[in-house]
């Protein structure tokens, strides 16, 4: 987990790798908290009917403690900056079907990546 500072922005970050859905499906749960302060977000997963939703909250808890350990920053201030869906490998498996062919069945695997920022203060 990286620490990025950029124009006095702190920022931590947390990643998952080959999660078990496609990335069309997840990208629809990350894009739902994108922007979000972290209580909402948290909640919001929480009570989603979307099974990839229990993923994503894990990620944003880890991104969480990594704030407030690794990185000394506020947790009640922080806010979901970024979460970005890349693919990962894809599992190709055949199915048999009528008169010897196969049906090619494909199962996807994602990778999720989260940032958390801490929102600056209004002068």
């Amino acid at each position: 987990m990286t620490m990025v500072e950029v124009n006095n922005k702190k920022e931590a970050m947390a990643k998952a790798r080959a999660i078990r859905t496609s990335p069309r499906k997840l990208n629809l749960v990350a894009a739902s908290i994108r922007g979000m302060a972290v209580g909402k977000a948290l909640s919001e997963l929480t009570f989603s009917k979307r099974r990839v939703a229990q993923e994503v909250k894990k990620v944003l808890q880890s991104a969480i403690a990594n704030a407030e350990n690794n990185h000394n920053l506020d947790v009640d201030r922080l806010i979901v900056a970024e979460s970005y869906v890349g693919k990962a490998m894809i599992m190709k498996r055949y199915h048999p079907m009528a008169k010897g062919r196969a049906g090619k069945i494909i199962k996807a695997f994602s990778n999720l990546t989260i940032v958390v920022r801490e929102k600056e203060e209004k002068v």
